[in-house]
C-alpha cells in the first residue's frame, strides 16, 4: 500500500476548509478598520480610540491594534458580522490584549453583541451575550470575567480566574462546547474548565424552575400514576391467598416488583413517576431537561463584537480579534499571531528597559558633576566680590 505524502500547507488549507471564521480582525490594511469599526456617539466624553503598535512591540505592523488613547475615559466601539447561530456547535472567542501601561485600574475585555444591537448608542445599557476578558482595579480586582446573557439575566462564572497584569501583550480566548463545558486559555495554557451547569450562579433558576415542575409536571403525573403504577409495577403472576378475608382486610393487592428506581424513568412519551419518590423523580427530571431545554451556552443572532469598558489609565492595545467555531483553527491562528511576536516584543522592550537606565544613569552623574562644578563657581564668586570690597 502507497503512502501518500501530505505537505504541511494542504493540511493548514483543510483545516481552514473545516472551520467557520465568523469574525477575524488583525487591522493590516491601514486606516480603513475605520470602515469595519464603528465609535459608539451616545456620549461625547467617550475616549477615542487610534491604531498603534506601541512604544514596544514584536513586529510593528503585525502587533498594531485598537489603542485606548485617554485617561479617565469611557470607551463604546464595535464591529458587525454576518449574524450566526452556534446552536449544536463549538464557539471560540479569541483575542489579544496589551496593558502596555500597566494597568491599575480598568478593563481589558471584550462584549459579544446580538446582530440588532445599535452600534452608533453602544454604552454600558447595550445587551449584550457574553463579556469575556481581563479586569483590573487596585489590589483585589484582577480576575477573568466569563459573563452569559441567560433569560434577561448576566451570569458569571463563580470560580475566580486570575489575568495576566504585566504590561506584554497576551492572548485569550473562551471556548464554549455544545456538551455543556467551558474551558479558559490565556496564551495557549488551559486557566480553567468545567461544566457549566456547574460552574454558573444557577441556584436561583434552579428553585424556580423546580417550583414550576412541582406545580405543573407533578400534579399531572399524579393524574396518571395509578395507572402507570399498575402498568409497570403489579405482579401479574402472583395471586390472591386462599385464606384472604376481604370483609375483614379489605380488597387484595398483588405485591409489587422491587424495580431499580431509574430503570423505566426514560419512555418514549417523556419522564414518568412510576413510584418513585416524587423529589428522587423532579431531580432527575431537572437534571435531564433543565440545561437542555434553557442552554446557556446557545445564542441564536451573534452579530457583534465591540469593546464597551472604562480605562483610568489608556494604553491598552486589542488586537487579534477571532471568532470560529474550530477550537485548532483557533489554536493556529494564536500560534501565528501572538506567537510569532510575544518572543521579539519581549527582546524590544529588555533592550528599551537597558537604554532607559543607562540613559538615568548618565544624567544622574551629569547632575552630580554639575552640582560639583556649580559649588566650586559660587565659591570662587563669593571670594571675588569680597576681595574687590
Amino acid at each position: 500500500m502507497a503512502v501518500v505524502n501530505v505537505p504541511i500547507w494542504a493540511v493548514c488549507m483543510l483545516r481552514v476548509a473545516l472551520a467557520t471564521v465568523y469574525f477575524q480582525e488583525e487591522f493590516l490594511d491601514g486606516e480603513r478598520w475605520r470602515n469595519r469599526w464603528v465609535q459608539s456617539t451616545n456620549d461625547s466624553q467617550l475616549g477615542h480610540f487610534r491604531l498603534s503598535s506601541g512604544k514596544f512591540y514584536g513586529h510593528k505592523e503585525k502587533d498594531k491594534g485598537l489603542q485606548t488613547t485617554q485617561n479617565g475615559r469611557f470607551y463604546a466601539i464595535s464591529a458587525r458580522f454576518k449574524p450566526f447561530s452556534n446552536k449544536g456547535k463549538t464557539l471560540v472567542i479569541q483575542y489579544t490584549v496589551k496593558h502596555e501601561q500597566k494597568m491599575d485600574c480598568g478593563g481589558g475585555y471584550v462584549k459579544v453583541f446580538p446582530a440588532d444591537v445599535d452600534q452608533k448608542n453602544l454604552n454600558e445599557k447595550s445587551q449584550y451575550y457574553i463579556m469575556f476578558g481581563p479586569d483590573i482595579c487596585g489590589f483585589d480586582i484582577k480576575k477573568v470575567h466569563v459573563i452569559l446573557h441567560f433569560k434577561n439575566q448576566y451570569h458569571s462564572n463563580k470560580k475566580s480566574i486570575r489575568c495576566k497584569v504585566d504590561g506584554f501583550t497576551h492572548l485569550y480566548a473562551l471556548i464554549l462546547r455544545p456538551d455543556l463545558t467551558y474551558e479558559v486559555k490565556i496564551d495557549g495554557q488551559s486557566i480553567e474548565s468545567g461544566d457549566i451547569e456547574y460552574d454558573w450562579n444557577l441556584t436561583s433558576l434552579k428553585k424556580m424552575e423546580k417550583f414550576s415542575a412541582e406545580s405543573k409536571d407533578w400534579d399531572q403525573a399524579e393524574g396518571d400514576k395509578s395507572q402507570d403504577w399498575e402498568k409497570h409495577f403489579l405482579d401479574a403472576s402472583a395471586s390472591k391467598p386462599s385464606d384472604w378475608n376481604s370483609e375483614l382486610e379489605g380488597d387484595w393487592q398483588g405485591p409489587m416488583l422491587q424495580k431499580p428506581p431509574y430503570q423505566s424513568l426514560l419512555l418514549q412519551d417523556g419522564l414518568k413517576p412510576e413510584g418513585i419518590d416524587k423529589d428522587v423523580w423532579l431531580h432527575q427530571k431537572m437534571k435531564n431537561n433543565y440545561l437542555t431545554e434553557y442552554d446557556l451556552s446557545e445564542f441564536e443572532n451573534i452579530g457583534a463584537i465591540g469593546l464597551e469598558l472604562w480605562q483610568v489609565r489608556s494604553g491598552t492595545i486589542f488586537d487579534n480579534f477571532l471568532i470560529t467555531d474550530d477550537e485548532e483553527y483557533a489554536e493556529n491562528f494564536g500560534k501565528a499571531t501572538w506567537g510569532e511576536t510575544k518572543g521579539p516584543e519581549r527582546e524590544m522592550d529588555a533592550i528599551q528597559a537597558k537604554e532607559e537606565m543607562k540613559k538615568a544613569r548618565e544624567e544622574d552623574e551629569q547632575e552630580l558633576l554639575m552640582g560639583k562644578f556649580g559649588g566650586q563657581e559660587d565659591t570662587f564668586q563669593r571670594f571675588h566680590r569680597r576681595d574687590e570690597l
